[in-house]
C-alpha cells in the first residue's frame, strides 16, 4: 500500500503529526477507560481486555499518524485546488475555483494551540458541496483563502 501523496502536492505543516497524535491519544484513553473498567468487572485482572487496548492505543498514539500525515498533500493552482487524503479509504478531490461559495478557515482548540487551522471550501452542489483541508499552518490558511476569494472575485467580473 503507497502511504506518500503523490510528489508534485505541497506537504501539510508538521506540526499536524502532534495534532494527529493528540487525537489518537485521547482516543486510546477512551479505549483503555474501557478496557479498565471491564478489566474490573472480571474476577481478577486477566490483561483479555487491557493488553489489545493497549496495542490499538500505541497504534493510534505512534503509528497511524505518521501514516496519516505522509499520505496527505494538496496543490493550488492558478483555477482549482486538489486535496489528498486517506490511508484506507484514499480520496484525491479537485475542486474548481469557479464552483467556490464560500470559504471559512476553522480552528479547534488543538489546532489552536499548535499554530494550525482547517480551510474549507464550500462549493455549488449537494453531494460533497464542501472539501476541508487540515493540517495548513494558520497563516498559510489565511493566504490560501485570500487567493481563492481573489479568483473569485475575477470570475464575477
Amino acid at each position: 500500500m503507497d502511504e506518500t501523496a503523490p510528489p508534485d502536492l505541497t506537504p501539510l505543516d508538521p506540526r499536524y503529526k502532534r495534532v494527529l497524535r493528540i487525537g489518537g491519544a485521547i482516543h486510546a484513553a477512551v479505549f483503555l477507560i474501557a478496557a479498565t473498567v471491564a478489566e474490573i468487572a472480571l474476577d481478577g485482572w486477566t490483561g483479555l481486555f487491557w493488553i489489545p487496548a493497549l496495542i490499538i492505543g500505541a497504534l493510534l498514539v505512534f503509528g497511524l499518524p505518521g501514516r496519516r500525515y505522509r499520505s496527505r498533500g494538496y496543490r493550488l493552482g492558478a483555477d482549482e485546488l486538489r486535496v489528498v487524503k486517506g490511508v484506507w479509504f484514499h480520496s484525491d478531490i479537485t475542486v474548481p475555483l469557479g464552483r467556490v461559495q464560500h470559504i471559512d478557515i476553522g480552528q479547534g482548540p488543538i489546532e489552536r494551540a499548535n499554530g494550525l487551522a482547517t480551510l474549507v471550501l464550500h462549493t455549488a452542489g449537494t453531494q460533497n458541496a464542501s472539501v476541508s483541508l487540515e493540517g495548513l499552518a494558520h497563516e498559510d490558511a489565511a493566504a490560501m483563502r485570500d487567493a481563492v476569494r481573489e479568483v473569485m472575485r475575477s470570475l464575477m467580473r
